[in-house]
């Protein structure tokens, strides 16, 4: 039967409904299925099914965990499940599906959730919108004209749109914080090596990437982060292990802080006039609860940062293409791969050892830049993105110039790759709405390891300004 009030709980809500069988974890499960069969073709968010599968699941006598019941939806990237492909966005992928579950996948339905499907993703995940050949645009549910954002596009507007409470994610570059700053959704970028990619990747992006999920809630993102951050110990790196449950932190008031706020990007040029009202609401919003707030930013050379990310960004494109020529015996030409991809691999085939190198040690020094500012400031507050969502068709994607192809966004995303170099944790807060009716979201970032601090501010800011029942009119039922 539908279930109207659906949308009225979050993720760990609807898991409660389902323990004290008020409703089955069959109904919601048919319930987002509804919803993504009637949604979806207007926002192009879901682009592999795997609905009957998810039926199964849900009539299981096993389901149990503090998500029992809630459905998800996986990124087309990294979430390796059983029974569906992952392609990556990129017509060079085969759509085979996968004969087993990744850790995290495995985790998530061992705490009751259930996978529906895959989501919508730009091809390697490369820009921050999402608009590939292979599976065409998403559409932010706030308005359809405009980007949900990139690389968790697809994810993002499914959650926004109240299709599904979670969804999975990752973010190697701003790609979990940008999407939810566009759909105005909670987005944490967690610690370098807090999350496991296993068994069959370890070391996405030279260690920029990480995976989590997208949420309307924090306390879906700190339930979801506590099971979630198990070590494992084939992995490369580790973030220092929590002192407790996420969960149970986010019920505390955090201590008063001390808060840099940045009012203009690196190169001092302002933002857009809706960002910095968004900025300003926020560190207002700060003070009034009892925080210290003064303007303040690291001191680092911004152009050799974007110069060394840009180059793992290219490098690491290049191995992950030749990588699937091998496995596909697929050729590498613009039959199989987009303009703007082309141009990065080609730019990365051009790299040297020393060039990636060079490039590791530059993030490396400016994480210990960023971990002196946080012996001062306990957190800093910076806008996610300069500007408001963009409109569909801003990057081009057939653009082999990868100057030309990514001018238009240079400026677009000032902050948040920064944080993928040093590997600290940030999340995205929907505190702010322009007047034209779209997200603006602002960015938290605390020192490497310490989630805690920002799932805390994060939990008082929600409860001091809620948004939960901020939805988009066309999906809001």
């Amino acid at each position: 039967m539908p279930f109207a009030e659906y949308g009225n709980y979050d993720g760990l809500g609807l898991a409660e409904l389902v323990a004290q069988k008020k409703i089955t974890a069959l109904e919601i499960i048919d319930e987002a299925i509804a919803r993504a069969e009637k949604l979806n073709p207007a926002l192009n968010a879901i682009v592999f099914k795997d609905f009957q599968r998810a039926r199964d699941a849900a009539k299981g006598s096993t389901l149990d965990g503090p998500f029992r019941g809630v459905p998800t939806l996986l990124k087309d990237m990294r979430a390796g499940a059983t029974g569906m492909p992952t392609r990556s966005g990129s017509r060079m992928t085969p759509a085979i599906p996968a004969d087993h579950d990744s850790t995290l996948v495995a985790r998530y339905r061992a705490n009751g959730i259930v996978p529906l499907g895959k989501t919508n993703v730009p091809e390697f995940g490369i820009v921050p919108v999402t608009e590939s050949l292979l599976y065409g645009p998403a559409r932010n549910p706030w308005n359809l004209d405009y980007t949900p954002g990139g690389s968790s596009g697809g994810s993002a507007a499914s959650v926004a749109a109240g299709i599904v409470p979670v969804a999975h994610a990752t973010d190697g570059g701003g790609s979990i914080r940008i999407p939810a700053s566009n759909c105005g959704l909670v987005g944490l970028k967690v610690s370098r090596g807090r999350i496991t990619q296993g068994p069959d990747a370890s070391d996405s992006t030279s260690g920029l990437s990480v995976d989590n999920c997208l949420t309307r809630s924090v306390r879906d993102t700190a339930a979801m982060l506590d099971l979630a951050c198990l070590p494992d110990y084939g992995d490369p790196y580790f973030a220092l292990l929590p002192t407790g449950s996420y969960f149970e932190a986010i019920k505390k008031r955090p201590r008063p802080l001390k808060i840099a706020v940045a009012r203009t990007t690196f190169a001092g040029a302002p933002y857009h006039s809706d960002v910095s009202a968004a900025v300003d609401a926020a560190a207002k919003l700060c003070e009034q609860l009892g925080h210290q707030v003064v303007e303040a930013m690291p001191q680092i050379n911004s152009e050799e940062l974007t110069m060394a990310f840009m180059t793992l960004w290219a490098s690491n494109a290049a191995y992950g293409i030749e990588f699937l020529a091998r496995m596909t015996s697929a050729p590498v030409s613009l039959d199989t791969i987009e303009g703007l991809t082309m141009g990065l691999y080609e730019s990365g085939k051009n790299l040297t050892a020393v060039h990636q190198i060079w490039a590791q040690q530059v993030l490396f020094r400016v994480a210990r830049i960023a971990a002196k500012f946080h012996e001062t400031y306990d957190v800093w507050l910076t806008p996610t993105l300069s500007r408001p969502p963009l409109k569909l068709g801003v990057v081009d994607v057939n653009e082999t110039n990868t100057e030309e192809a990514f001018a238009p966004i240079l400026d677009y995303v000032p902050f948040t790759a920064m944080q993928n170099g040093t590997g600290q944790p940030a999340i995205n807060l929907p505190l702010h709405w322009n007047g034209a009716g779209l997200p603006i979201g602002v960015q938290f970032v605390a020192r490497s390891g310490d989630e805690v601090t920002l799932l805390q501010l994060a939990a008082q800011l929600e409860q001091a300004q809620p948004w939960f029942d901020k939805r988009p009119s066309a999906f809001a039922a």
